[in-house]
């Protein structure tokens, strides 16, 4: 198995990280992402290319850890003051998101890099951390709430399976009635 980036905040590990996660972004930008080499990527991050080869193993294992960091929620799921409309709002935009060109090439590659399912593990955890933030809102104002795990069973994974597999109907329609399946009682 080939090593992994450190999760060490700050210090030179961090600086290496950003620099290679800034050149990859930069370069698929300027250049595509079928152009990129590892030298490549070293050079405009100016590191070695044994760096590189050290911390992620191959160029796909990078890719791959720069779409999981790609993929990595920037904000809080919006509140809208009840949990379906705060569902609602969360399932479309994390559908618009994963189902645009640049969402699946981002899962194609935390995918295709990951031997050992690190990278999948943490995508899950970004989704089921906005869903347990949604949650606890609900639970807070007194709404009966269903669990995490559903949500991730009755909207998370048809989503996945159809951006995947099955493209057709990817639209804010189906978002909600994803919604309202985890939300009806069994």
């Amino acid at each position: 198995m080939s090593p992994k980036p450190m999760t060490r905040p700050g210090g030179r590990s961090a600086r290496v990280q950003e620099s290679v996660h800034a050149a990859v972004r930069e370069l698929v930008g300027e250049t595509g992402r079928e152009a990129l080499t590892v030298p490549l990527v070293a050079a405009r991050a100016g590191v070695t290319p044994s760096t590189i080869y050290r911390r992620w193993g191959d160029l796909q294992e990078l890719l791959s850890d720069v779409a999981v960091e790609r993929l990595r929620p920037e904000t809080d799921p919006v509140d809208l003051g009840s949990l379906r409309a705060d569902l609602d709002a969360w399932a479309e935009q994390f559908l618009d998101e994963m189902a645009s060109p640049p969402g699946r090439a981002y899962i194609r590659d935390a995918l295709l890099g990951d031997p050992d399912g690190t990278n999948a593990g943490q995508c899950s955890a970004y989704a089921a951390e906005q869903i347990d933030a949604i949650l606890s809102r609900a639970t807070r104002r007194g709404e009966a709430v269903p669990e995490t795990e559903r949500v991730i069973d009755r909207v998370v994974a048809p989503m996945m399976y159809r951006i995947l597999f099955r493209p057709g109907r990817l639209d804010a329609a189906y978002a909600r009635e994803l919604v309202t399946n985890a939300l009806d009682r069994p």
